[in-house]
């Protein structure tokens, strides 16, 4: 009896970005705010097909953005024995942390990968407070507010750093994030330095307030110059703010691109519908992918293409 073809339909990696740092309490009753919450909705999302889970902590008493190693450390081991699941943590934390702030959680936890961010940035959240709200809490409006006069700083000595203590002194890669084409210079300069290696994974960023617009042109630029740079060196995967989506990870996975969905890039599922959970915004892309006859990646085809080290050498 003949076994069944192997499919030959493409592997799409979802990435889940579960909490952020963006959003705030009073936006959404959905964001997870708790060490419980993350860890549950990032399990869901890993239930539902995420494959990377990119993962923010909070303080659990207000829900304000922290770097905390010691909160991390309550989701994480959690999340590692629940799911198969590529943990990602962000380095990136707040454009208000502290770099070493930022690296805390990550170099406690020697991760399989982190987010890198790829050159300093505005990176404004402020006008958000154009629409009339009630806080909860008296950080939200100040926190959104002071990303109007503060620099999301990432220098070419703190990513020279990032590359050293965690790349090669933890051994782990990296989700390099690009708000615009000139991060993707940057990067080819560390790549021309031998400060990076492997095949890469780059994250295009659209639609943040500093950063490059949400358009299909600009992810058309986006991609011819990593293409420029980087040949088939390299994977793509896009992250777009607010509305713009579920659009804009549509066309990149029409692309030959990977995707990345969650409560930290957008709250809703679908015009004016708050998205009552991560998992279900991987399971409307899912649906998308099997509509343009894609699969999700499974967690090891994941770290297969990316040539990560496996959840067994993580130190939590």
């Amino acid at each position: 009896m003949t076994a069944p073809a192997k499919s030959s339909r493409r592997k799409v990696i979802i990435t889940c970005a579960v909490t952020g740092s963006v959003h705030t309490p009073t936006m959404s009753p959905h964001l997870p705010i708790t060490p419980d919450q993350i860890a549950s909705e990032a399990i869901a999302a890993a239930e539902a097909g995420a494959s990377i889970l990119h993962l923010h902590a909070r303080d659990p008493k207000d829900g304000r953005p922290t770097a905390d190693p010691d909160v991390f450390m309550q989701f994480l081991p959690r999340i590692k024995q629940a799911t198969e699941a590529v943990i990602n943590i962000s380095t990136g934390g707040s454009s208000l942390m502290t770099l070493d702030d930022r690296l805390a959680a990550s170099l406690r936890a020697e991760p399989e990968m982190c987010s890198l961010n790829m050159g300093s940035m505005n990176f404004a959240l402020f006008p958000a407070l154009d629409k009339p709200t009630e806080w909860r809490h008296d950080w939200e409006p100040k926190l959104l507010e002071a990303t109007r006069s503060s620099i999301f700083k990432n220098t070419f000595a703190d990513m020279e750093l990032i590359l050293d203590r965690l790349g090669k002194g933890c051994d782990t890669r990296f989700e390099f994030e690009c708000y615009d084409v000139g991060h993707l210079y940057s990067l080819a300069h560390f790549r021309d330095r031998g400060l990076v290696s492997g095949h890469l994974f780059i994250q295009f960023v659209f639609g943040v307030l500093g950063g490059i617009g949400a358009d299909p042109d600009n992810l058309t630029h986006m991609k011819r110059i990593a293409d420029k740079l980087f040949g088939d060196g390299y994977s793509f995967s896009v992250l777009a703010a607010g509305r713009h989506q579920m659009p804009m990870i549509t066309v990149a996975a029409a692309m030959g691109g990977n995707v990345r969905v969650g409560l930290e890039d957008s709250l809703y599922d679908g015009r004016g519908q708050l998205a009552r959970s991560n998992a279900d915004q991987v399971r409307r892309i899912r649906k998308v992918l099997e509509a343009l006859s894609l699969d999700a990646a499974t967690p090891a085809e994941a770290r297969d293409l990316l040539g990560l080290k496996g959840g067994d050498r993580v130190a939590f």
